[in-house]
């Protein structure tokens, strides 16, 4: 149950934290030191890459922003967020942050919460590989220039990379093409060395696990424990990944698609025949049984926050049982995250990508102290 200290979001009520708020740590108590940790990254979500043709964008893409130039305008973004600096105040108000003041270094890497397409890689009758996928690899893979990340992307999954069947016979072709691409990206071999390679991969569920220092990250796809379409659950393979990196205490960082917020469990309402946060009827998204088993795996590790996406309109940042969770606006309308993760403290600042190409504004700050 969301702890009552932060409302669930509805979704028709816009939530967006005071800045500075502070937030309380999980879980690791008592545990001995670890290694040091300083680890700066980018978090973003929601992509939602739109082409689908050399005609052009799915319909209605255009009319919600979904388009490339919104994609490069997130990319430069993204691109000039080093050398810049935490910020020391934020819409006239302190930010509350550890890190205000201090220059921000070069990021790890830039984490994605899922849904980098819009159509399961971009809808082709025959298998191939969709306009979508490619779209998305020709700005969000590493590489050179103004139109190319210049990071190390770590690729997730969500319900439009998932959901969308193909014609029969080859009912799983989208599904299959989106976490291949997330296999050859990420999962090494003795033969194979992918371009962001990782150091625990699960093939039955395509989640995976890589350490920045003394700092653990997972990433869940569309949400830990996905049995969704085919899917294979990755909670055994959870419990083991933590067992062997995270037993020592160190703080553990989650990236998935679906959230507690209101939409992420939105229910199907009989009176207004719809989902929303009002019904009593079947979830729309995942059910409370998958995600009280989420944080049951979680239990007693040092989980210092899980980002999300799924909900593209909101700044989020709130509380499920002892677990903190935070989800940035949506990529196509210019939204992400910056993080850095310390032995003493968690910073997240919220940004989005406005007005002139490469101009970063941030919008909300959140900061919780460990000792």
């Amino acid at each position: 149950m969301i702890d009552k200290l932060f409302l669930k979001p509805s979704r028709r009520t816009f939530l967006a934290s005071a800045a500075g708020f502070g937030l309380s740590l999980m879980g690791g108590g008592g545990r001995a030191a670890v290694a040091r940790v300083d680890a700066t990254f980018l978090f973003s979500c929601d992509i939602h890459a739109c082409l689908v043709s050399t005609e052009g964008l799915a319909p209605n893409c255009e009319q919600e922003g979904k388009t490339d130039a919104n994609l490069l305008r997130h990319i430069a973004a993204l691109n000039a967020v080093p050398g810049q600096h935490w910020p020391e105040t934020i819409n006239g108000k302190p930010s509350g942050l550890a890190s205000a003041g201090t220059k921000i270094v070069r990021p790890f890497g830039l984490v994605l919460g899922g849904d980098i397409t819009d159509d399961g890689g971009g809808q082709v009758r025959e298998p191939r590989e969709g306009r979508q996928l490619q779209q998305f690899q020709s700005r969000y893979e590493h590489g050179l220039g103004p139109h190319h990340i210049h990071y190390p992307v770590y690729v997730g999954l969500g319900n439009h990379d998932l959901d969308q069947d193909g014609a029969p016979p080859n009912t799983d072709w989208y599904r299959r093409e989106l976490r291949d691409y997330v296999e050859l990206t990420h999962r090494q071999s003795v033969f194979y060395r992918p371009p962001v390679p990782v150091a625990n991969y699960d093939p039955l569920s395509d989640n995976y696990a890589w350490d920045w220092g003394g700092l653990h990250l997972v990433q869940l796809q569309r949400f830990g424990g996905d049995e969704r379409k085919g899917a294979v659950s990755g909670l055994p393979w959870l419990k083991r990944d933590l067992a062997a990196y995270a037993a020592d205490g160190r703080p553990v960082v989650l990236f998935q698609h679906y959230g507690w917020d209101a939409f992420s469990t939105e229910v199907w309402d009989a009176a207004a025949k719809t989902f929303d946060d009002q019904g009593d009827g079947e979830p729309h998204w995942w059910k409370p049984a998958e995600r009280d088993a989420l944080l049951a795996v979680l239990k007693g590790y040092n989980v210092v926050g899980l980002f999300h996406g799924h909900e593209h309109d909101r700044v989020m940042a709130y509380r499920a049982g002892e677990l903190d969770i935070f989800k940035p606006k949506a990529a196509y309308l210019g939204g992400f995250a910056l993080v850095r993760v310390t032995e003493k403290f968690l910073d997240v600042v919220f940004a989005e990508a406005r007005g002139e190409t490469g101009h970063v504004a941030f919008t909300h700050a959140f900061s919780k102290r460990f000792v």
